[in-house]
């Protein structure tokens, strides 16, 4: 395929090195791998005792414990396993939106989800891809083999964005179709009824999902830079409007102030990665940077 390479930028890429993706919560998996299991074994890290029973393994009795209590205890560990990635991208129409020299919010997209879909390959683990704008439009279930990534960026290099979004009902049909527990990364602009797309993340965190949102945006869409009178173009079914942007300006950004206030904070409430991206930042130093703090704070709990 021409465009396979034009999605994976080498700078961005150079700068994943040394990275990884691992779950914050529990997730399951098909083997063995580097993520916290929600099964119990006897491997890596320490979960908790049990009491010992006849015909257990002595060699996983904790000894301490025994000689502080007189009593038989067995260590348990958490297993690991592979991590399962769902990426899920918005196609619809407002995605298409690009200001300046910015490329739009559907091709930054792109070039996050296929980043992120060559590190998780690179470790040896799977994913999946969704496209949706009102409904799920394209799926490919989860994979693990390195030939995955062409399939993938194929089906993002023949989607375009050009229909309405309905984000809640997406989420809400998409949480329902993930049997296996996994990561959800959500690239959207999230533009429809926050207590909607609260309500779909709400069930994949019921499901008990790992979710992370990436917020794309395109910089014109916070900082609202217009000064002559200007024809806004109405996406996904909306009309033309010709305005005066200093009679909007406060009006505007008290509304995406509101609007991104809500998301972040309704994100916050749930246990959800919030991940703002503008689409005048540079692609390798924002994914990298999230990445890093992420594992971070992994390290801490």
């Amino acid at each position: 395929m021409e465009n396979y390479q034009s999605y994976l930028d080498p700078r961005t890429l150079a700068s994943l090195e040394g990275l990884d993706l691992q779950a914050r919560l529990l997730v399951e998996g098909y083997v063995a791998g580097m993520h916290p299991s929600p099964y119990h074994g006897f491997s890596v890290e320490f979960a908790e005792h049990r009491e010992y029973v006849p015909g257990d393994d002595v060699r996983h009795v904790d000894w301490k414990v025994w000689s502080k209590t007189d009593k038989f205890y067995l260590k348990q560990y958490e297993e690991e396993t592979n991590l399962l990635l769902y990426l899920l991208l918005d196609t619809s129409e407002s995605m298409a939106y690009a200001s300046g020299d910015n490329v739009s919010k559907f091709k930054y997209a792109q070039f996050v989800v296929a980043a992120l879909a060559y590190l998780i390959l690179q470790q040896q683990d799977s994913v999946g891809l969704a496209l949706f704008d009102d409904a799920v439009r394209r799926y490919l279930k989860p994979a693990g083999q390195p030939s995955h990534l062409k399939e993938l960026i194929h089906l993002l290099d023949v989607t375009p964005a050009r229909e309405k979004s309905d984000l809640g009902l997406v989420l809400h049909d998409l949480s329902e179709r993930f049997k296996k527990r996994g990561v959800i990364a959500i690239f959207s602009d999230l533009f429809d009824d926050v207590e909607k797309v609260l309500s779909g993340l709400k069930h994949f965190r019921h499901r008990r999902h790992e979710v992370i949102v990436f917020h794309i945006l395109d910089p014109a869409e916070i900082d609202f830079p217009f000064r002559d009178p200007t024809l806004f173009k109405g996406m996904e079914g909306l009309p033309d409007v010709l305005a005066d942007p200093y009679a909007l300006r406060r009006a505007y950004q008290e509304e995406i102030g509101s609007f991104l206030d809500g998301i972040k904070k309704g994100c916050r409430l749930i246990d959800i990665d919030y991940v703002p991206l503008r689409t005048d930042q540079s692609l390798d130093v924002a994914l990298s940077a999230y990445l890093a703090s992420r594992s971070a704070r992994k390290r801490k709990r």
